[in-house]
């Protein structure tokens, strides 16, 4: 059964969120995935510090884990997933800024390039790139993007496992917050895919084949996992730590900028929406 429920939670959060990122995409509202961002901030940071630290903690009383131990366990998991991000291999959006580029030319509102979504990483991979080269810059970046939508794909279905060991409503918890943070990024992808493949629909066929490599990572998690029940914690606590990464390293930097009040108001409210939304599973899935 919990082999089941990790299936099902990887395919849902790796294939769902690129559904819902090309009906975001496809039907011209791209300026709603900047509310996505603070919304999976929130989730993902409400995940890591109200479902899988306090769950780690509770697990690692029975494995006799001390505290310490977990808490170097987090220090190390930023690091690594920091490094990571260095390489380029966690975070994926390294065509996104020629892709919002191109997109926001086509935009009738002068400020919409405040709302669109620009990857960190997309400035240096725009940066490489001259405008003699830039279609051959974006052919290659298509199959950046969809290898380093694999590779984080596999990653999410191991923490995604590990929580589903530890607990079903944790499991939930932790690929709801997976699919809200998935989204803006597949509605980057899904622009610099449709410059470099023949069809809109060739482009979602091969990012939901990417999405699918999540299940992949569930199935060798459930392994992983089972066999090493004992550091469950140090999963549990890894998983922790990629989502507080990706939260204050990747999302909330891209929520800093000048705004109304109004705007800063609306980014505020999705951010505890997304906080509410992970407790709120939390306390129906008690009952």
């Amino acid at each position: 059964m919990t082999l089941l429920s990790i299936l099902v939670g990887t395919l849902v959060a790796g294939m769902g969120s690129v559904w819902l990122a090309a009906l975001l995409a496809y039907a011209l509202l791209s300026r709603f995935t900047q509310h996505l961002l603070s919304l999976a901030a929130g989730a993902l940071l409400a995940t890591a510090f109200m479902r899988l630290l306090p769950e780690a903690f509770e697990q690692s009383v029975s494995a006799g884990v001390s505290a310490q131990a977990l808490f170097a366990v987090l220090l190390v998991g930023l690091v690594f997933f920091f490094l990571l991000d260095k390489a380029e291999l966690w975070h994926h959006g390294h065509e996104h800024h020629q892709a919002e580029s191109q997109a926001e030319v086509h935009s009738h509102d002068p400020h919409d390039a405040h709302h669109g979504h620009v990857h960190p990483h997309a400035h240096a991979a725009h940066a490489g790139a001259t405008h003699d080269h830039g279609h051959h810059h974006a052919h290659g970046g298509g199959w950046a993007v969809l290898l380093g939508d694999s590779v984080h794909a596999f990653g999410d279905g191991i923490l995604i496992a590990a929580a589903f060991v530890a607990d079903w409503r944790l499991g939930l918890a932790s690929a709801v917050a997976v699919m809200a943070h998935e989204v803006p990024h597949h509605v980057g992808d899904l622009v610099v895919l449709r410059q470099t493949l023949a069809t809109p629909r060739a482009a979602l066929f091969k990012l939901s084949l990417a999405g699918g490599v999540t299940a992949i990572g569930g199935l060798v998690g459930y392994l992983l996992v089972g066999a090493m029940h004992e550091y469950l914690p140090y999963f549990l606590v890894v998983a922790a730590s990629s989502f507080i990464y990706v939260a204050l390293a990747d999302l909330i930097p891209q929520l800093q900028k000048r705004l109304s009040p109004a705007q800063t108001a609306a980014q505020v409210a999705w951010l505890f929406l997304g906080m509410g939304l992970v407790a709120l599973l939390g306390e129906l899935a008690q009952h």
